[in-house]
């Protein structure tokens, strides 16, 4: 592909490597180029999409990485050798940055396969990443507790220093300290010295290990400090040693395993890679291309990716026609459309995504491009020279399918000559089979594109009151190149506009006639065109506002009917708990005020289970038929026509619960139930055939209620005493006092719990006023007890 550095690609590829976040990925992004496999090509464009939906959900993959990276890594090779303090650090921060991006890619789930299956192969170095951040800090210094023996070793370096320290300030104030320079400890060759005036030089026993440039002065180890300097030499090579090891080891840890840290390597180069590419599509707004099979070329809103306010293009080629010939003033943009077309070509088959609305095209084995002024002085060669030598090249090294941009293909030479050349050129790269793109100036060029089956043509439109560019690319239009305008505009005299308005032959007259009057109805075509576009683009956008607008009903009716479902089993899971709890309570009180043993027989016998699980059958079926009201539940069988209830008849009231009617009374029943006597609504029970003694299975639709009307026990009174109890105690009573009136016919009851200081009172009349059971309370009439005792009317 010669066409990588006339097309500026170079620029493209250090605008993606500037996103890389490590050395690795810039290196692998330096090397960026086009691929001309087409597997390879959509595999990189499928890549590079997913990992832009995953930068869309997810955050930045956390790679971190040094520019010293590389040199550490290389440093593993040599063996017995071990990483400085840094390098492990950076080291560590590396594969441990690796195994946290690989982890956010794994619990992305399966909605990322490419990504998947780039890190499934990543080992962790949790033990070797803990062992490095254990023993080094961020500074790169190895801290004491990185070994036992670093430890004492540097525990008795500080204990000798500081002893050090203690000898030598005796020493510069003692009875020596005359002989000194000055009362200063410094250092020499690892020994601490003190300076002493070379006259005094026998006067003060030690070593002596320097002198100053005039000699005045002596660098002496006194005697007392030799043996402690010897100590700490001596301790100073053990923590040496000490540190030597422990890096050592820390390095063979990461050295034993080559094979993971390859892995680890390659996994995030291709993870900055991708996410270069991901930021440099959102950065330009770009889309995935579309590969074609066959020669189709359309880009649509196409810009340039790295002019600031590019103006969108639209650039077409659909079969059959392989050459777009483009015409217009100089400055309206024909050589930018070329580099366009150029630039998504490699960018293309390099993965990364294009600035455009839409984006077709081929994978191309050849990208060619002659754009500019070529002129090679090195080797003597004018601009049209240069144009042709080329143009042989391209020829030679075509390779299809293959793009062939010409940049005003024929100048450099006599017009005639140059149109003739370029008409067969611009036909010659069609005939090999490529796609071309030219632009021209040349009437010759034009005429022939206009008139020739497989060629397109169109023109880059100018403003007609000011001859302005407008940059929009108007097809089946031959386009003018306006020079005499474009000169006018520009300020040349108009004696000269004039004047060469005269030189024009009459054909050429007749032709810049034809061509405008072209290029108008061009313009017409094109405003017609862009109209229709608009009512198509807000049919389009209505069209979808109402298919969102279904969808979100849909969805909104979809949410809906979960939710009334989900109210409708709490309200079933509420109904079995109070039935159960109803149940519950009748079973209770009915063992304790039922005075036939035949009843508490029955009740312990099972029943009261039976008519749970019945009562909980009708509530299923109740919910069913509510979910389902469309649908009609089919009448039992045997049921036939309601009959009236009569004296004697054998009813179902509901619950699993049967009886005799023994009495009627306007709209209500007495009903002998098992011993007792129930009052029930006539239309809440139904005639059955069978002995009333029998257990009926089936339930009856709706909702059946129950009115127990049973007499007191003989001797049950219709009045509590709590006096003496605490609040709490009293509460307790009362509540299971309310509870036992629930089968009574008591309406009435009277609480007596004495003056005192008011708190039992109070606190009892607190809890009446929410009881369910209790529709008001007062305070007694003086004749019931006054203020030491409470009346409670209980609610029917």
């Amino acid at each position: 592909m010669l066409a990588l550095r006339t097309l500026e690609f170079d620029r493209i590829v250090d605008a993606v490597t500037a996103l890389a976040l490590t050395p690795l990925g810039t290196a692998a992004l330096s090397a960026l180029a086009p691929s001309t496999e087409p597997q390879t090509v959509v595999d990189a464009q499928e890549a590079t999409s997913e990992t832009v939906r995953f930068l869309e959900r997810h955050p930045l993959f956390p790679l971190r990485a040094g520019e010293s990276l590389p040199d550490a890594l290389a440093s593993l090779a040599l063996t017995g050798r071990p990483l400085e303090p840094l390098q492990l650090r950076l080291l560590a921060d590396f594969v441990d940055s690796v195994d946290l991006a690989s982890v956010s890619v794994r619990r992305a789930g399966s909605d990322f396969p490419i990504l998947a299956r780039l890190v499934a192969h990543v080992a962790a170095f949790k033990d070797e990443v803990a062992a490095v951040r254990h023993a080094i800090d961020p500074g790169g210094d190895v801290l004491d507790h990185a070994s036992p023996e670093l430890r004492r070793i540097r525990n008795d370096l500080r204990q000798k220093r500081q002893k050090l320290r203690g000898t030598l300030e005796q020493f510069t104030r003692g009875s020596s300290a005359k002989y000194l320079q000055d009362e200063v400890v410094t250092e020499r060759n690892g020994r601490f010295v003190v300076m002493v005036r070379a006259e005094h030089r026998g006067n003060v026993p030690g070593i002596v290990h320097g002198s100053s440039t005039t000699g005045a002065t002596l660098f002496m180890e006194p005697a007392a400090t030799v043996e402690i300097n010897n100590d700490i030499v001596e301790l100073e090579d053990r923590e040496r040693e000490e540190v030597f090891r422990i890096l050592l080891e820390l390095t063979d840890r990461f050295r034993g395993r080559p094979a993971d840290l390859a892995v680890i390597q390659k996994v995030a180069r291709d993870l900055d890679t991708l996410q270069a590419k991901a930021r440099f599509s959102s950065k330009v707004n770009g889309i995935a291309p579309e590969f074609t099979a066959d020669t189709s070329l359309e880009l649509k809103g196409a810009r340039h990716p790295m002019l600031e306010r590019a103006v969108p293009v639209d650039l077409l080629l659909d079969p059959p026609n392989r050459v777009l010939l483009i015409t217009g003033p100089n400055t309206g943009g024909k050589t930018v459309a070329l580099k366009t077309a150029g630039l998504f070509a490699l960018m293309a088959q390099s993965g990364l995504h294009l600035p455009a609305t839409v984006a077709r095209l081929p994978v191309f084995r050849s990208v060619f491009a002659d754009i500019g002024d070529e002129q090679s002085i090195e080797n003597s060669l004018s601009t049209f020279s240069s144009h042709i030598s080329n143009l042989v090249a391209m020829e030679r090294k075509l390779q299809l399918p293959a793009l062939v941009l010409l940049d005003e293909v024929g100048t450099g030479t006599d017009p005639n000559e140059g149109g003739a050349l370029a008409t067969a050129i611009v036909q010659h790269f069609r005939q090999r089979g490529a796609l071309v793109m030219a632009t021209t100036h040349f009437d010759s060029v034009k005429t022939w594109g206009i008139g020739t089956e497989g060629v397109a043509v169109a023109a880059f439109a100018f403003d007609p009151r000011n001859f302005a560019p407008t940059y929009r690319l108007i097809y089946g239009a031959p386009g003018r190149s306006l020079a005499i305008e474009m000169a006018q505009r520009l300020g040349m005299p108009q004696v000269v506009i004039a004047a060469a308005r005269g030189y024009l032959s009459d054909d050429q007259k007749r032709l810049q006639a034809h061509l405008s009057r072209l290029d108008a109805q061009a313009r017409a075509l094109e405003a017609d065109r862009t109209k229709l576009e608009r009512e198509r683009r807000g049919f389009n956008e209505t069209s979808t506002a109402l298919s969102q607008r279904e969808r979100s009903l849909a969805e909104r009716e979809e949410v809906f009917k979960k939710r009334l479902n989900e109210r409708l089993d709490d309200r079933l899971r509420q109904a079995r708990r109070d039935v159960d709890a109803v149940i519950d309570q009748l079973k209770e009180k009915s063992e304790t005020l039922a005075e036939k043993a035949s009843l508490r027989a029955a009740i312990n016998t099972g029943e009261s289970g039976a008519a749970k699980a019945a009562a909980r059958a009708e509530i299923d079926r109740i919910v069913e038929d509510l979910r389902h009201a469309d649908t009609k539940a089919p009448e039992a069988p045997g049921r036939g026509e309601a009959r009236e209830p009569f004296i004697g008849a054998k009813v179902s009231l509901g619950m699993g619960l049967e009886g005799t009617i023994v009495a009627i009374d306007g709209n209500q029943a007495d009903i002998d139930v098992r011993g007792k006597r129930m009052r029930a609504k006539l239309k809440d029970v139904r005639v059955i055939g069978g002995s009333s003694a029998g257990s009926g299975t089936g339930l009856p639709k709706g909702k059946v209620r129950v009115h127990v009307d049973l007499k007191p026990r003989e001797g049950m009174l219709s009045e509590l005493k709590v006096i003496g109890m605490t609040v709490d105690e009293a509460i307790d009573r009362v509540s299971r006092f309310l509870d036992d009136t629930m089968v009574t016919d008591v309406q009435q009851v009277r609480i007596v719990h004495g003056h005192g200081t008011g708190a039992l009172r109070k606190g009892l009349q607190a809890f009446l006023k929410t009881h369910p059971l209790v529709e008001k309370h007062y305070p007694a009439p003086e004749n019931q007890g006054g203020g030491g005792a409470t009346i409670v009317d209980l609610k029917d």
